[in-house]
């Protein structure tokens, strides 16, 4: 199960009193499971954009009392800046970043909205994916003459705010209005070229830009439309701007470009598209780097795209490389040496991507070795208990698949199942991510119970968590023993043994997954159908485990077996 990570980045309009600043950083830093990654004052602007970045309720909560503290100190009847703006805290966007929906952060915008609104008697408007009207979607639109337009604004019907007051008083007149939405995960990203000349990454950018260039002749005259208009060329990337320009601090000319929705045009689309433009131009790309932060699964994406690509031509010359089955460290290295993320600055996974950044665990028993792992369990704490084994054993099940998938595909001998192997892998992989996660998620539910039973708060809501863990560990284990199934069959049969040791971590993940979901489920007061229905699925669940494994080993032993009567005979 991903975590539910969401970002927002308010903008506030004050870039100079570092004081005011800091106490407006430190109002959103007051909340747990938020965090602020990143503050960047302008003082031409005198503005200042503040990312942060968490859980989603936290996030909200977080940019909720940043609001509410530039609304305190910021004076909007004295500020100015060449930035456009309306209000003291200006925009505030929501953007997902992992587990997350574009609709789940527009939720999040109109809670927010409301509670600023209501509770803090500013006016907001909602924009971009979040707005009430097709022409509230564009910012521009709703920040029209800016702060000085909003007395003759604020009053009319047509420009009544979605939450708060549609008047000007002396509350609205200090705090000006806010505008809050939800938008894709945008990354700055330049391209680096083995040139001095800026002319060079221009021509590129207008090349892979989505608004596309004019066209011209062979003259290099614009070709026009019979009305006398340029006619003009779609680029080559979709939400993707760009243009070029000379590094002084590189002693490089760098394509630099913004992509603005990552499931259209991915990082690795952008870096590819300067490539191939560089090369038709006589020059050469020598590496990259990502302004800023970015999420995970750019990387990873990058990682996979990388690995394929290198199989493709591996495959032409008879041989076969890596599957994209492996481990998320070794993929986000790929993606960082394929793109060159660090020809000209330092690219550390931790300071930049995101679910790294705020990863901050209560519990990390997943990250213990064996040996203090196994020492912490066998305390008098109760947790860790079976739970967290059990999410263990599965992940090691899964490990295994992975492994064998992964052996599989360097055999010569089983060229006909590689195509399969290459579909195993990685899905084991990602099993074997979520079960280390229930590790840890198993302890953390099982101490939210007891903490929810000290301090009155909601145990029976406290127990379903508690449920959930278990019962996501069970409905995994199918998945690992249907791979086990294909491996032992199909896979290389020097590695059969493993695929049964597989099959028996994925059996006993199984029961102990099922135990912990019933003594959990005996917890339930009510008598609700929620009850029947997680038991009858856990014991479905479990009797297909059973039946599933008990074939696997049947077939295992009979081919060891054999080997090894063969051996002796």
């Amino acid at each position: 199960m991903t975590r539910k990570i969401v970002e927002s980045v308010p903008n506030i309009s004050e870039g100079q009193n570092m004081d005011l600043i800091n106490e407006v950083v430190n109002a959103a830093s007051s909340i747990s499971g938020a965090k602020v990654l990143d503050v960047d004052p302008g003082a031409a602007t005198n503005r200042t954009v503040i990312t942060i970045a968490g859980t989603p309720d936290a996030v909200m909560q977080a940019s909720f009392e940043l609001i509410k503290k530039a609304g305190e100190l910021i004076d909007m009847r004295k500020q100015t800046g060449e930035h456009p703006r309306h209000g003291a805290t200006d925009v505030c966007p929501f953007v997902p970043v992992s587990g997350v929906t574009m609709e789940e952060c527009a939720e999040l915008a109109r809670k927010l909205g409301k509670r600023v609104g209501e509770e803090l008697s500013i006016p907001v408007y909602l924009y971009e994916k979040a707005a009430s009207k097709p022409e509230w979607e564009k910012l521009p639109n709703i920040r029209e003459g800016e702060y000085e337009a909003l007395p003759d604004k604020l009053g009319k019907p047509e420009w009544t705010p979605d939450f708060g007051p549609n008047e000007w008083n002396e509350r609205v007149a200090r705090t000006g209005v806010c505008t809050i939405g939800a938008r894709n995960f945008l990354i700055a990203y330049n391209v680096n070229l083995n040139t001095k000349d800026p002319g060079i990454a221009r021509d590129i950018g207008l090349t892979i830009r989505d608004t596309g260039r004019f066209k011209r002749d062979n003259n290099w005259k614009f070709i026009r439309d019979e009305e006398g208009n340029k006619v003009n060329q779609p680029g080559k990337l979709q939400y993707c701007k760009a243009t070029g320009w000379y590094i002084k601090e590189y002693d490089t000319a760098q394509v630099t470009m913004n992509l603005t929705d990552l499931s259209v045009t991915p990082l690795h689309a952008g870096y590819e598209a300067v490539v191939e433009e560089a090369e038709k131009l006589g020059t050469r790309v020598t590496g990259s780097e990502v302004v800023g932060l970015l999420p995970l699964s750019s990387m990873l994406e990058a990682g996979r795209f990388y690995l394929e690509k290198q199989n493709s031509g591996l495959s032409s010359v008879g041989r076969q490389g890596k599957t994209t089955g492996v481990p998320e460290r070794e993929l986000i290295e790929i993606a960082i040496k394929s793109m060159g993320l660090r020809d000209v600055a330092p690219f550390i996974p931790e300071e930049k991507i995101i679910e790294y950044i705020v990863k901050e665990k209560e519990v990390d028993l997943s990250g213990m070795t064996c040996h203090d792992f196994a020492d912490e369990l066998s305390t008098d704490s109760p947790a860790p208990g079976g739970g967290s084994a059990a999410a263990l054993m599965g992940a090691l099940g899964a490990s295994l698949n992975a492994m064998v998938a992964n052996l599989t595909v360097k055999n010569r001998k089983h060229r006909k199942w590689w195509n399969l192997m290459r579909n195993i892998a990685p899905e084991a992989q990602s099993v074997k991510d979520d079960l280390l996660n229930a590790i840890d998620d198993d302890t953390i539910a099982f101490n939210e119970w007891m903490a929810a039973a000290k301090q009155d708060g909601d145990v029976q809501e406290a127990v379903k968590n508690a449920i959930a863990v278990p019962l996501r560990v069970l409905l995994h284990c199918p998945v690992i023993i249907e791979m086990a199934s294909s491996l032992e069959e199909k896979g290389m049969q020097a590695s059969v043994s493993d695929v049964g040791v597989a099959a028996a971590a994925a059996r006993a993940a199984a029961v102990g997954a099922y135990y912990n979901v019933l003594i959990n489920l005996g917890e339930i007061e009510d008598s609700s159908s929620f009850v029947n229905e997680t038991r009858q699925k856990a014991e479905e669940c479990l009797e297909h485990v059973l039946e599933a494994s008990d074939a696997v080993f049947v077939k295992i032993r009979k081919k060891l077996t054999a080997r090894l009567e063969g051996n002796n005979s």
